[in-house]
């Protein structure tokens, strides 16, 4: 194996740290890094979530896809998704991180610290324990561990997306997509 194909392998496997969706021994797992200031990664994350439904309905199983996210900010060219990281944290250790993560990526363009308290506030997090958690940056080493799962994995820019550990490299649209996760899922299936 030469050292470029290191860099479409999934190093940092999906564990119960990770923030997911479904069964971590699904038969399709699907990594996605991306941040909440991210266009593209909205755009990927819908269609993933369009696609889970499709599958699932399909094959009449609700366990055979997992979805994994993991944090993947440029700080340069997204200045307010470390912020926007932090709050989906800081609710996720409320219980609330998947609908905050929706909260987010629906309100993109509204990601300043106001907008960001006032989603915890609609979520009916406890604001004083939410805004203790970002002041302290409680959650920043966790942000900075997907980020250095990522790079490890060659992951250089968001969105990124692995199917099974492999990276997935090709167009973002619903054909190419649902083909790639049909042709691993009759390999595991």
């Amino acid at each position: 194996m030469n050292r470029d194909s290191n860099f479409n392998q999934l190093v940092v496997p999906p564990s119960q740290r990770d923030h997911y969706q479904g069964m971590l021994n699904a038969p399709i797992i699907l990594v996605e890094y991306g941040n909440y200031q991210c266009l593209q990664f909205r755009e990927m994350h819908q269609l993933i979530q369009a696609i889970v439904q499709d599958f699932n309905s399909r094959l009449n199983q609700k366990n055979s896809i997992c979805v994994v996210f993991r944090h993947f900010i440029e700080h340069s060219i997204y200045p307010q998704a470390q912020k926007a990281a932090e709050t989906a944290e800081a609710a996720a250790a409320q219980g609330q991180f998947w609908q905050m993560h929706e909260m987010l990526l629906t309100h993109q363009q509204a990601l300043g610290n106001g907008y960001l308290v006032e989603y915890a506030n609609d979520l009916g997090l406890d604001i004083c324990q939410f805004l203790q958690d970002i002041s302290k940056k409680v959650h920043v080493d966790r942000i900075n561990q997907d980020i250095a799962s990522g790079h490890q994995s060659g992951v250089g820019t968001a969105p990124a997306l692995f199917i099974n550990g492999i990276r997935y490299c090709e167009r973002w649209n619903m054909e190419q997509l649902m083909a790639a996760i049909i042709a691993v899922s009759n390999e595991v299936l």
